[in-house]
């Protein structure tokens, strides 16, 4: 019984680490970091759903080689793309030649892209995973990955890599070939737009021009109802929007092996909270196979502090 009680100094430390943790990741939401490695400049866009508060910018400058961050909180939701050829004076006043929201401004203050545009799509959880995805369905203008970091679940790594431009189909083609329609932009007809008497996904099939999107870019949305190979999920994790990736820069989700919160591939993650994650990880385990006390006995005050917060947490963001 004594055993079952003591807790080594480096539990304790293990255990404010796990409370941080779950403070910082349940309360701060996500942190979205967007990456220009393009060859010119990128005007990224940022749209709000109906119910979600404006991030720090709605539209702002990305030069070459350049990023910029921005928070955004627990079970925000929207949407991001990238503007090209812009023009904006010295007062910010202008427009671009692909993604342009409309507003006159560097900021899109509300309004989202005009098509075609490569969009990437966002809702956070509150204490649940994170749904994303990159999006064709209004056509595309550039290329772009969705990847997560220090998250848990498979946090796939999403987006179209390939520039679709230099083989976009003349019909779809805008002028100038910056950017490629989606044979709904192009043509505006029900089969192609999955609305009227084509707007379920038992009428609503992939297209000729779809398929073309889907063939060159498998884990991004083609059309309306390609759910079930383009969203994803992860759970407190921050995302990188990249625009320009390098090639070859994105795997299947069926090559890319579940990532443990905290734990990287190249073998960082090793600071305290990392540390307490996987130990978290491993009592859960041992857990399931009676043997959590024996190896980890402290850690039972761990999972109740742990337990303790997330009902108070849940409580407050009701």
């Amino acid at each position: 019984m004594e055993l079952f009680f003591y807790c080594h100094p480096h539990s304790y430390t293990m255990i404010l680490s796990l409370a941080i943790l779950f403070i910082s990741k349940g309360a701060s939401g996500a942190t979205f970091t967007f990456v220009n490695k393009c060859d010119y400049t990128v005007w990224p866009g940022i749209l709000s759903s109906a119910g979600s508060p404006k991030l720090e910018s709605t539209g702002f400058q990305l030069t070459k080689s350049t990023s910029r961050s921005f928070q955004a909180p627990t079970g925000w939701s929207g949407r991001f793309w990238g503007r090209t050829g812009c023009n904006f004076d010295g007062s910010n006043r202008g427009s671009c030649a692909t993604g342009d929201c409309g507003s006159g401004t560097i900021e899109c203050n509300g309004a989202g892209a005009t098509p075609p545009a490569t969009l990437a799509e966002f809702t956070l959880g509150s204490g649940s995973a994170d749904f994303y995805d990159v999006s064709l369905v209004d056509g595309y203008n550039l290329p772009m990955i969705v990847e997560g970091s220090g998250g848990s679940g498979t946090c796939a790594s999403t987006g179209c890599v390939k520039d679709l431009n230099r083989n976009c189909p003349a019909e779809l083609r805008v002028e100038g070939g910056q950017a490629c329609k989606s044979a709904c932009g192009a043509f505006g007809t029900p089969e192609y737009c999955c609305n009227g008497d084509y707007g379920s996904p038992a009428t609503c099939k992939p297209s000729l021009y779809s398929q073309m999107f889907k063939n060159a870019c498998p884990l991004s949305y083609s059309y309306a109802y390609d759910d079930a190979t383009s969203t994803f999920t992860c759970t407190g994790a921050d995302y990188t929007i990249t625009f320009c990736p390098p090639l070859p820069s994105l795997k299947s989700s069926r090559d890319s092996p579940p990532t443990t919160a905290g734990i990287t591939t190249d073998g960082s993650g090793s600071g305290p909270i990392e540390q307490a994650e996987l130990a978290t990880t491993e009592w859960l385990a041992n857990l399931a196979t009676g043997d959590s006390t024996r190896i980890y006995p402290c850690l039972t005050l761990s999972y109740t502090v742990i337990l303790g917060l997330s009902l108070i947490l849940s409580f407050l963001l009701l």
